[in-house]
């Protein structure tokens, strides 16, 4: 596949999608990141690529001025793979999404990995501080159109399941990695969420 027989396939890009995309974070990206309470982060170490979810109260990314962002990390599981890959290469690409709305906001930057106490403190929870945080450059910022959440039904409950369509994470983690867990009930991963959010 090339790049013209792309275009052949798909044709030339709409006028009002190839000027949309913007170098800084105005007055619009500003109010659509603080009413986020949920991102999709995706990174590079080069060869292998990762996308990982990120969520808290909405507005828990900062805006710090018009071309840098601080998004803190949450404990997790410290496989961090993400932070690994920026070690290797910073660019990042971000997908903001707001329940409800069908439109979501991409931004592409630059990061950095952050030990500062300051800025730390400044995304603290329950008095709880990241390890780390973030520093994003912004390069690019533009929205997305809400086609994609529309064709899935995503913001609509009436498209929902009724019940749990997927096994359990301890389920799957048994399975993939032929391991014992403590339990497959999913009551058993509430309990520990909620310990262990911050």
């Amino acid at each position: 596949m090339t790049e013209d027989r792309l275009r052949e396939i798909y044709g030339e890009v709409s006028p009002r999608a190839a000027v949309k995309v913007i170098d800084h974070l105005d007055h619009h990206c500003r109010a659509f990141i603080a009413a986020s309470p949920f991102l999709v982060l995706a990174t590079s170490d080069g060869e292998r690529m990762d996308a990982s979810p990120k969520g808290d109260p909405a507005g828990f990314v900062i805006v710090e001025d018009d071309h840098h962002l601080i998004l803190p990390d949450r404990p997790g599981n410290n496989r961090i793979d993400g932070l690994l890959n920026l070690i290797r290469n910073p660019a990042v690409a971000l997908i903001f999404m707001i329940p409800t709305v069908d439109e979501t906001l991409r931004v592409n930057g630059r990061a950095e990995i952050s030990e500062d106490e300051a800025l730390r403190e400044r995304c603290a929870i329950n008095g709880r501080l990241p390890k780390t945080v973030l520093r994003i450059r912004v390069d690019e910022v533009f929205s997305h159109c809400g086609k994609a959440p529309l064709r899935g039904g995503l913001w609509k409950p009436e498209t929902w399941p009724e019940e749990r369509p997927v096994a359990t994470l301890y389920e799957i983690v048994r399975d993939h990695g032929q391991v014992e867990v403590p339990s497959t009930e999913q009551s058993v991963i509430d309990e520990l969420y909620a310990k262990t959010l911050y």
